[in-house]
């Protein structure tokens, strides 16, 4: 099943269109599409039913599948050859940060670079179900009521400012959590561990990979994170992104005015975002890239990768 979200409205989307879930369920079901994943197993049972035709939309005029969570995760480092291009080990736990939930937008964004130094990171976004804490591995996917596609875009000037880096400010500029264009529930998947993952620049293809090469599993994310914290209905988990980011690139490659990236993950579906130029310059020193994260810490940081700024 897929949903989306027209006018802050959920609305399930099929061949048909786009059908209003509060006024095909006689109201008995929330419009709001965060109070929606509250009562997620009755909007399933009521998607399930039949349904007549909905109404014609476009995509750009999808808002963000998941508006205002409470909580948005993101994962650095999750991919094997991301970390090899950034030369840094395999972390053996996520390494997570969180970006603010006022950087979300929606599937057609325009964004406006806040500086000279923003960078692309296609990413698998789950959303989840049901609250979760403690939970076992093996299940994970069932405390999960979709994924959508996301944009971890990030300002590396702010994320490497001295003397340590700000990787949640530094993702979380307005409209550097682009996410869309659907909802699309993990039955709709023939192999949701296993789903092509891409990202063109302008046309170029920069970023390609699958799924399957996660170091920790959507199971094992829902795990591990929940050992820690208590996920709730409608928080999004960025899982991390594949090789190919323009800060690891020699030289560097960023993001401009007049720039087009448009992601995509199989069976997922489409999200394209549009970059504005401003007349702020910024950019990151060959020192500040050199120097290891953790200098200015006690003896008990010492030990950490030295090149851990990318994630």
């Amino acid at each position: 099943m897929r949903f989306g979200n027209l006018a802050g409205r959920l609305a399930l989307i099929t061949d048909r269109g786009a059908i209003d879930v509060c006024g095909d369920s006689g109201g008995r079901l929330p419009a709001d599409p965060l109070e929606a994943l509250e009562q997620w197993d009755a909007v399933l049972r009521w998607a399930g039913q039949p349904h007549g035709t909905g109404i014609s939309y476009e995509v750009q005029e999808l808002l963000p599948p998941v508006p205002r969570p409470r909580q948005v995760f993101a994962v650095g480092l999750n991919y094997v050859s991301h970390a090899a291009e950034s030369r840094t080990d395999i972390p053996s736990f996520p390494t997570s940060f969180t970006k603010y939930p006022t950087c979300l937008t929606g599937p057609e964004a325009v964004v406006t670079l806040p500086s000279a130094t923003v960078d692309w990171e296609v990413e698998l976004v789950v959303v989840v179900g049901r609250p979760a804490h403690r939970i076992d591995g093996p299940d994970g996917w069932s405390y999960v009521a979709g994924v959508t596609i996301g944009q971890d875009l990030t300002d590396r000037e702010v994320q490497l400012r001295p003397p340590l880096p700000q990787f949640s400010l530094g993702k979380s500029f307005p409209g550097f959590g682009p996410i869309g264009p659907y909802l699309v529930t993990p039955d709709e998947l023939p192999h949701p561990d296993d789903l092509e993952i891409s990202c063109r620049l302008n046309g170029e293809l920069v970023q390609s990979g699958r799924t399957k090469d996660l170091i920790f599993s959507v199971p094992t994310l829902m795990a591990q994170l929940s050992s820690i914290v208590a996920l709730l209905p409608g928080d999004l988990v960025f899982t991390g992104t594949p090789a190919g980011v323009g800060f690891t690139r020699t030289p560097p490659r960023y993001l401009a005015g007049g720039d087009e990236l448009v992601s995509a993950i199989e069976g997922v579906g489409t999200l394209r975002t549009r970059f504005l130029g401003n007349n702020r310059g910024g950019s990151v020193s060959a020192e500040v890239l050199a120097k290891p994260l953790a200098t200015d810490v006690d003896d008990n940081t010492r030990n950490r990768p030295s090149r851990t700024e990318e994630a």
